[in-house]
């Protein structure tokens, strides 16, 4: 193995771990002990990382202190939590599961999604939106939006991701009267 890759390969094992430790904080979960620091990492980089070395603890710790000289969380009365910038960070790594690829040609339909997210579930709802918007989708009205891309597989993660199944259709559509904006808003028209 080249150099190059062994330091990309470290980088991004360091990163991984970072990412690891931010999930757990960020997710709800205080990281307060170090038997959850273990279970989180393993379960985020599905391997036995601690029972590989064990400097590995060391590792996790560094990664830690790393995070928190970047400001993205902060450790007080033994436990770390997210600050803002963490928040962003994280939502911004979360977003990126949710990106569509285009393809090079148009194949004439609309995808429309359609959900009725109740309003306990207001947080869930508004993150759909967030990730409707980010992903480039249009609205139509309050909780209609629409797409000129497959993105079947995104929606399906999203259902999963939120367990929102029953709350959120997708439609695939020949047509929707007056598309001519819509199509102008894509691109589609030259």
């Amino acid at each position: 193995m080249g150099k190059l890759e062994e330091i990309n390969r470290k980088r991004v094992r360091k990163t991984r771990i970072q990412e690891a430790i931010l999930l757990a904080i960020v997710s709800g979960g205080r990281i307060g002990s170090d038997m959850l620091v273990k279970q989180v990492i393993d379960s985020f980089l599905e391997t036995n990382f601690f029972e590989t070395s064990p400097r590995k603890m060391e590792t996790v710790k560094s990664a830690a202190s790393r995070l928190t000289r970047k400001g993205l969380v902060k450790f007080e009365n033994g436990f770390y939590s997210p600050t803002i910038s963490g928040e962003k960070l994280w939502n911004a790594w979360q977003m990126s599961d949710y990106q569509i690829r285009k393809p090079k040609k148009w194949d004439g339909k609309w995808r429309v999604i359609i959900f009725d997210i109740p309003e306990k579930k207001k947080k869930i709802r508004e993150q759909v939106r967030k990730i409707l918007l980010n992903a480039g989708f249009i609205r139509l009205q309050d909780s209609v939006w629409v797409y000129p891309y497959d993105c079947e597989d995104v929606i399906g993660l999203m259902k999963i991701d939120f367990g929102i199944g029953k709350n959120l259709l997708y439609m695939i559509v020949n047509q929707i009267e007056d598309d001519r904006f819509l199509r102008m808003d894509f691109g589609l028209i030259k």
